[in-house]
């Protein structure tokens, strides 16, 4: 991992500030990037005594004009790219209880700006290179109140498995990783909450995802991980 060049979006919350934390203390080299200037500033302190080299950027990733803000930041810090962790996505209520400009920005943050995101990743990759895609398990167990939400991470789910395909002969592996229920900020539940069901095992820490995250990028060269379901133990389905 020392020295990997990796942008990884969505990195000042959550799953994406833990696989930050974790990939930056083997001495991964990071870009990130952040909607809000504060988080941002206050990620990258919290993440600065670590082995690696993170820097980051303030972006939206709904946009083009964001995609090609982090990449150019990506190429000025990184000189090239080994891997992508695309993790960046925003919750969403049911699509008739949303305005519709509100709808259409999930929609773009959580698949187009994924997609665009791995676009660019791929024309950065020289011999090779990684492509990590955080889904959810919500494009498969469809749970009312989701309908935005899970229309974006299966067309993820889409998208990572027949990228692989794709682009295999490029020598460039994807996979895709689908969460349960995960403590982090886009839970309506507020921290003692997500303490008491992290203790009951009805979810998990944003840390278990970032291992998996790792688990991905560790892999030697002949192995692809397609698809990894990862899940508290006693994960609510509808």
């Amino acid at each position: 991992m020392k020295g990997k060049r990796i942008v990884v979006t969505g990195g000042t919350t959550g799953i994406g500030r833990a696989t930050i934390a974790r990939l930056a203390s083997r001495g991964a080299r990071i870009v990130t990037v952040g909607r809000d200037e504060d988080a941002l500033k206050e990620a990258l302190a919290d993440l600065a005594d670590l082995p690696g080299e993170v820097g980051g950027v303030v972006a939206d990733l709904g946009t083009r004009q964001g995609i090609e803000h982090l990449f150019a930041e990506a190429d000025a810090r990184l000189g090239g790219l080994d891997a992508i962790v695309s993790n960046a996505a925003l919750g969403a209520e049911p699509i008739d209880e949303m305005a519709e400009e509100d709808w259409r920005y999930v929609v773009e943050v959580n698949l187009v700006g994924a997609m665009s995101a791995v676009r660019a990743a791929l024309k950065r990759f020289d011999d090779g290179g990684q492509v990590v895609i955080v889904g959810s398990i919500s494009a498969h167990i469809h749970a009312p109140g989701e309908s935005v939400y899970s229309a974006t991470k299966a067309g993820l789910q889409a998208f990572s498995e027949t990228l692989r395909k794709e682009v295999a002969e490029r020598k460039v592996r994807v996979g895709l990783i689908e969460p349960g229920t995960v403590g982090t900020d886009m839970q309506e539940a507020d921290a003692d909450e997500q303490r008491q069901k992290i203790a009951r095992h009805e979810m998990l820490y944003a840390e278990d995802v970032a291992e998996a995250v790792e688990f991905l990028l560790d892999r030697p060269a002949r192995v692809d991980v397609v698809a990894l379901r990862i899940e508290p133990r006693l994960q609510e389905l509808p």
